[in-house]
């Protein structure tokens, strides 16, 4: 009885290297000359294969003007929108007639899918508000990811999209850890701040998966003490205060943005770099009266908040509330 060999498993060899059979040479100089399709050895001319592919983009124009290059291969696929994205698009430029613009006007108005429309748009409102105060492009990206998420699976109902996109700049601020407050964003999308806080609620709930930061007084004090154009020193000193005051209870109850107006209140009293409770108020977003009641809770336990390394004659420098 016999017993068939077991199958050898084919290999590929991958250091095969093509060389020319006249000259040789070694390294072979082979070029690929695709105008031709041909394989020809540089060196003495032998064609080694022909009917080769051309696999280079192919940036070609095909407009009759100069400077414009609209290449046949597309523009990319955009993740924020719906569908394959392979629509034809008329071209605006026809020599000056102007029958070429009334057509793409006309054929955009017919191909253009209403939801997308209202997505293109929102995503145009959250560019320009980002933009607006500063925010980081990687910002304005997760927020059109949220809306896109938002609309897909019909989570807000009924709410105006200015809502759905102030709450959501919200959300992916915080996801970053660069929040900012909700007067800030009501300034910014003139939305009521009930009405973002509701929103902001009901997505909370919604997105289980996805990590809300809560705001403290410590992420806000950089940027106000930027603002304030305040040293490092009296920023590291508010922010000591800040946790101080928390570990003691002294500002038990405040919002993050009292307690960090009071600190950098009393930390740039203390390095005399004076800045009034109106300066401060102005930038922070709250009123004046609420940085000096929550200052006067901080000077009744100064002896206790303040740094041990910081002199006498610093601390008895404080105004009294």
């Amino acid at each position: 009885m016999t017993v068939a060999a077991p199958s050898q498993q084919k290999i590929v060899d991958l250091n095969i290297q093509l060389m020319c059979p006249d000259c040789k040479i070694v390294p072979p100089n082979i070029s690929e000359e695709f105008s031709s399709g041909d394989l020809v050895c540089a060196d003495c001319g032998l064609v080694l294969g022909d009917r080769i592919v051309d696999t280079r983009s192919e940036w070609r124009t095909f407009a009759n003007d100069e400077g414009d290059d609209p290449s046949r291969v597309g523009s990319a696929a955009n993740p924020l929108l719906n569908g394959p994205q392979l629509d034809t698009v008329i071209s605006q430029r026809d020599g000056g007639s102007g029958a070429a613009r009334e057509l793409n006007r006309t054929h955009g108005r017919v191909t253009a899918v209403k939801g997308e429309r209202n997505l293109l748009q929102a995503y145009k409102d959250i560019s320009a508000m980002c933009e607006a105060i500063g925010l980081p492009k990687l910002i304005a990206d997760i927020a059109k990811q949220l809306f896109k998420r938002v609309e897909d699976e019909k989570l807000l109902k009924g709410k105006p999209n200015e809502s759905i996109i102030a709450a959501c700049i919200f959300i992916a601020c915080r996801q970053e850890g660069v929040p900012r407050t909700f007067k800030e964003i009501c300034t910014l999308t003139q939305v009521p701040k009930k009405e973002i806080g509701r929103c902001f609620k009901a997505l909370n709930e919604a997105f289980h998966e996805t990590k809300v930061q809560t705001m403290t007084s410590e992420d806000l004090m950089a940027r106000f003490c930027s603002n304030l154009n305040l040293p490092m020193e009296v920023q590291k000193v508010a922010v000591d205060l800040t946790k101080k005051a928390k570990e003691v209870g002294t500002l038990a109850g405040k919002s993050p943005v009292s307690i960090a107006a009071a600190c950098i209140y009393m930390a740039s009293n203390i390095f005399q770099q004076l800045r009034t409770t109106r300066e401060i108020s102005v930038v922070c977003g709250v009123s004046e009266v609420t940085i000096k009641n929550a200052y006067k809770h901080l000077y009744s336990e100064r002896a206790t908040l303040v740094d041990e390394r910081l002199t006498k004659k610093q601390i008895d420098s404080l105004p009294a509330p």
